[in-house]
C-alpha cells in the first residue's frame, strides 16, 4: 500500500518580502516614538524585544530575534507630556482591559502600537518585582534603552516563554552569565537559576571534538 505523504502549503513568492516589510513596519514605529520622545525631553526608555535587539547587537547583530513590540517605559506622572509628544507622531493613546498604549495611525490594531508601562510600578499585582526605574536607561544609538541588568530583572519578574528564550539568548552570545545571580534578589535568582540549568551553549564554527585533530 502506497504510503500517504502530508503535503505541506507551498510558501508564497513574497514570503521574505512580508517578513522584511513586518520588520521595517516595527523599526520605523520605534524611531518615529522615540525620536517624538526625545525631542519633547520626557524620560523614558525602550525595554522589551527591542531592548534584547539592541543589548544583543552590541555583541552579534546576527543573533537577535525579530520583535512585533515596542515597549516603553515612563514614570506615571509624566503621562500628559509624553501623551501630547506621541500624538505629535501621528499616535493615539488608548487605555485597553488595563494596558496602556499609543495606537500607531488610524487603524486600531493593538499589536500596531507603542505598549507603556510605568516605572516602579508592579505590572502584575503577583509580580516579584516592580519595574526599574527610567534612570536605570543609557543613550543607545538613536534612543535611551534600559540597562543590562534591569533588564534581566524584568525578563526575569515577566519570566513568560519569549522572557526565558531571550535570557537564553543573552546567555548564548555571553552578555550575562552565573555572576548575575550573586546581585540578584533571592526569587530571582532562584528563576535565574532555572535558565542556567537548561542552558546549552551553542556550538560555534570554532569547536573541536574530542579526539579528533585537523589533519
Amino acid at each position: 500500500m502506497a504510503t500517504d505523504f502530508l503535503t505541506l502549503p507551498r510558501l508564497r513568492d513574497d514570503t521574505m518580502d512580508r517578513i522584511n516589510e513586518a520588520f521595517q513596519k516595527v523599526q520605523d514605529r520605534l524611531r518615529r516614538a522615540t525620536a517624538a520622545m526625545e525631542q519633547s525631553g520626557q524620560p523614558y526608555a525602550i525595554i522589551g524585544g527591542n531592548a534584547v535587539i539592541h543589548w544583543i547587537s552590541q555583541v552579534d547583530p546576527a543573533a537577535y530575534r525579530f520583535t512585533q513590540d515596542v515597549d516603553m517605559l515612563v514614570c506615571r506622572e509624566d503621562l500628559p507630556g509624553v501623551t501630547k509628544a506621541m500624538e505629535s507622531a501621528g499616535f493615539r493613546y488608548r487605555h485597553v482591559r488595563g494596558i496602556d498604549m499609543f495606537l500607531d495611525g488610524p487603524v486600531n490594531k493593538v499589536q500596531d502600537a507603542v505598549h507603556l508601562l510605568f516605572a516602579g510600578e508592579k505590572v502584575r499585582p503577583n509580580d516579584l518585582a516592580p519595574t526599574p526605574s527610567v534612570e536605570e536607561s543609557i543613550p543607545g544609538e538613536a534612543f535611551q534603552v534600559l540597562g543590562l541588568e534591569a533588564l534581566v530583572r524584568m525578563k526575569l519578574t515577566s519570566f513568560r516563554l519569549k522572557d526565558q528564550t531571550h535570557l537564553d539568548d543573552m546567555l548564548q552570545v555571553g552578555l550575562i552569565d552565573k555572576s548575575l545571580k550573586e546581585r540578584l534578589s533571592i526569587e530571582l535568582a532562584e528563576r535565574f537559576q532555572e535558565i542556567l540549568d537548561q542552558f546549552e551553549p551553542h556550538l560555534g564554527n570554532d569547536f573541536e571534538l574530542p579526539g579528533v585533530t585537523e589533519p
